[in-house]
């Protein structure tokens, strides 16, 4: 089936379009809603999608059961970039592509670093800091670590770290991490607790800290 064409809708959506906005960096930081998904497709062609957990519920009803699913998804371009987000349907596939859509609208651009005094080489290869998130009864820590470490987390964890082009990192969590919803969730907590943090001035001279993809790496350093 060929694909529909994007006729944008919104303000941001006409300026990606018309060329005005031409990376996911500008969009993001225009400071105008993201709400349309063909804006990350159009921007981020290379972005991978990921699900992280479906459930499925039933209920009984005067016409008999019935089925639903809901989904959570993640999406990332292994650079920086990173979304995650939930979807609901009566069949899976739907709910999978609700998900992954609703990952795009959530984009955002992550920091990163060399924030592990046991490094200092300079690369955005782990954290510039330690983080916490939280999600329900979910605490997730990360912190910097050293080059040749990998990703020592827990499986979900991982999967937030890879698909936001985080190579190393130390982690513990506390609480239902079972749960897995909640455990994404406050893993991508920590992710926006890099891109929400504001860099003081004398630390960016001796820890360069990278906001999005390092490709141009002169442009997008804090």
């Amino acid at each position: 089936m060929a694909e529909e064409t994007w006729i944008p809708k919104t303000q941001l959506g006409k300026m990606v379009a018309s060329g005005e906005i031409k990376t996911i960096s500008e969009a993001l930081r225009a400071k105008l809603p993201l709400k349309e998904y063909q804006i990350v497709d159009y921007l981020v062609p290379n972005l991978k999608d990921e699900v992280i957990d479906i459930e499925r519920a039933q209920r009984m009803t005067d016409s008999g059961r019935r089925m639903s699913y809901s989904v959570t998804a993640v999406v990332g371009n292994e650079d920086g970039y990173i979304g995650l987000g939930r979807g609901k349907a009566k069949e899976a596939a739907p709910a999978i592509r609700k998900a992954i859509n609703n990952a795009k609208l959530n984009l955002i651009e992550v920091k990163r670093g060399c924030g592990s005094w046991e490094c200092g080489c300079g690369r955005a290869h782990t954290l510039p800091f330690l983080v916490t998130g939280k999600s329900g009864s979910v605490e997730v820590t990360l912190k910097p670590a050293p080059q040749g470490v990998g990703r020592a987390v827990g499986d979900i964890p991982k999967i937030i770290l890879r698909m936001a082009g985080i190579e190393d990192a130390w982690g513990v969590s506390a609480g239902h991490t079972k749960t897995t919803v909640n455990y994404a969730l406050a893993s991508f907590d920590c992710m926006k607790r890099t891109a929400k943090m504001k860099i003081n001035a004398s630390l960016k001279i001796s820890t360069p800290i990278y906001s999005g993809s390092v490709a141009n790496a002169s442009s997008n350093q804090d």
